[in-house]
């Protein structure tokens, strides 16, 4: 049992919950897009959209979206710090279906491109990622993670995990779109991906995109 586990997370803001949880969804949001994005998208659920103002959740949501860690003392100033950025944000509510009660679908744009991610904080400061560009998944963020579009034809995704040198903890699999030919595989390893699988999985014929979020 770790210090972690008796005494709680070390964090800025009242719940950990709330607000600890909601940073971490979003900041893994923000590493899976590269950076901050051009504008952002925050969709409450339950229990975090009763709540969202009173438990620090608006502030921890922007903190995480801009990169902060739970430590930053700055994630009291997120909205002004946005305020003063070219971040664009709204915050809307919505009933996300059979989910987490604290659940948070984010829309992010960065570069052209728009991004759907939804995650869940279960408490202690623990999250789940539930969906990444419509890809079901379970994802806690206490491994290293691969997002790969691929071709969706035979033996794409084979010679995919041929390229990686590190164990597979977990892996998801969809089509996103038959006309294309397109599959998203959402892959867990225990360990850091070297920069030399990266490279090799980027050059691959099978792979059209590819992000990588290192373990928080």
């Amino acid at each position: 049992m770790s210090l972690l586990d008796v005494m709680g997370p070390v964090m800025v803001g009242p719940s950990s919950s709330h607000t600890l949880g909601s940073l971490r969804i979003a900041r893994f949001v923000y590493k899976f897009i590269g950076g901050i994005p051009s504008r952002v998208r925050f969709v409450l659920h339950g229990s975090f959209a009763e709540t969202w103002r009173g438990h620090g959740t608006d502030k921890a949501l922007l903190a995480g979206i801009m990169g902060m860690s739970p430590q930053d003392e700055r994630i009291r100033d997120a909205q002004e710090i946005a305020a003063r950025s070219s971040l664009k944000y709204s915050f809307e509510f919505d009933d996300l279906g059979e989910v987490h009660a604290n659940t948070v679908l984010i829309e992010a744009w960065r570069n052209g491109k728009k991004y759907r991610i939804m995650g869940s904080s279960i408490g202690g400061g623990e999250i789940r990622i539930v969906e990444i560009n419509g890809v079901s998944c379970n994802i806690s963020w206490e491994y290293h993670t691969l997002v790969v579009v691929i071709r969706d034809v035979p033996g794409s995704l084979e010679r995919i995990l041929r390229e990686m040198s590190v164990n597979i903890t977990n892996l998801y699999l969809r089509r996103i779109s038959a006309v294309e030919r397109l599959a998203t595989a959402i892959i867990e390893t225990d360990d850091e991906v070297p920069e030399e699988d990266r490279v090799k999985m980027r050059e691959n014929k099978c792979v059209i995109e590819c992000y990588y979020i290192g373990r928080d």
